[in-house]
């Protein structure tokens, strides 16, 4: 599986994720729900533009910074009715 990344950049380099492709297939970020940081890396919980969350990882202790999914979980979708 093969993960890319963009991120905004303000203040410092990628400061949080906006979009990223899974295996070619580009996701946006709708809302950073957390995130939190490990002795290496920073972790963001992402809902991202398919309705489901996704955990990304990011190695800070290496400079070219390399990204993990680490979980998905699929969000119950509401049915919008019969079609």
């Amino acid at each position: 599986m093969k993960l890319e990344v963009d991120c905004y950049a303000g203040r410092k380099a990628d400061e949080r994720p906006v979009r990223f492709r899974i295996d070619g297939h580009e996701y946006l970020v709708e809302q950073v729900v957390d995130q939190w940081y490990g002795p290496s890396d920073v972790f963001f919980k992402v809902l991202a533009s398919d309705g489901n969350l996704y955990v990304l990882r990011r190695e800070t202790s290496t400079p070219e910074g390399v990204w993990y999914l680490e979980s998905f979980q699929q969000l119950q979708h509401q049915s919008g009715g019969s079609l």
